[in-house]
C-alpha cells in the first residue's frame, strides 16, 4: 500500500514516470530519491559547521578518529584510512593539510620504520574538542525536525536496511 505524499519534487518525478512508461514501477524512487535528497541536504548543513572550523569534511573525519583513540590520540596511517574508509593516497593528502596547519604531527613508528604515525597536537585536539561540540549541536538541531518516536524508530530501519546492504549473505 503507497502512503501518499505531499507533492514534493520526488512525488512530480515519480507522477512524470507514471505517465511515462506506465509499464514501469516506480515506487522505490519513493524512498531512495528522498534519501538521496535527503543525504544532500544534510551534507550541505553538516559542512556548514566544518566550514565555520576551517575544516572539509574529510580533515574533520580524521580529527575525530584522532580524539576517538583516546590518549595519547594517535593512530598508524593506515588505521587512520581504514577508520575514515578512504584510500591511503587520500589520507596521505588530509594528513598533509593538517600537518601543515599543525593540527597533527607524524612520525616513524617504534614497531615498524616504514609506518607513520598521526598524531593530533594541543591545537588539533582544542579545534576537534570544539568542532565535534558543535557539530553534535548541529546534528540535534536536524534530528529534532522529527519527533523521539520518528527518530528512533527511522533509526532502527537505517540500521537494519544499512545492516542487509553490508551484509547481504546474512552472515554474521
Amino acid at each position: 500500500m503507497e502512503i501518499p505524499h505531499p507533492m514534493d519534487h520526488v512525488a512530480r518525478l515519480q507522477a512524470d514516470w507514471r505517465r511515462e512508461r506506465p509499464d514501469v514501477d516506480v515506487s522505490p524512487q519513493g524512498v531512495i530519491g528522498r534519501l538521496h535528497r535527503l543525504a544532500a541536504r544534510l551534507t550541505e548543513e553538516l559542512h556548514v559547521v566544518y566550514d565555520r572550523h576551517g575544516l572539509g569534511e574529510g580533515e574533520f573525519d580524521v580529527l575525530c578518529a584522532l580524539r576517538r583513540a583516546g590518549e595519547p590520540y594517535e593512530r598508524a596511517s593506515g588505521e587512520l584510512a581504514a577508520h575514515t574508509m578512504v584510500t591511503t593516497g587520500a589520507m596521505t593528502k588530509r594528513i598533509d593539510r593538517l600537518e601543515r596547519a599543525g593540527l597533527v604531527t607524524r612520525r616513524r613508528s617504534d614497531a615498524d620504520q616504514r609506518s607513520r604515525i598521526v598524531g593530533l597536537t594541543e591545537s588539533g585536539r582544542d579545534l576537534i574538542d570544539r568542532a565535534f561540540t558543535d557539530h553534535m549541536r548541529n546534528e540535534r538541531r536536524l534530528l529534532d525536525l522529527l519527533t523521539p518516536t520518528e527518530a528512533e524508530a527511522l533509526e532502527t530501519l537505517l540500521a537494519s536496511w544499512l545492516s542487509r546492504m553490508d551484509n547481504p549473505s546474512g552472515d554474521a
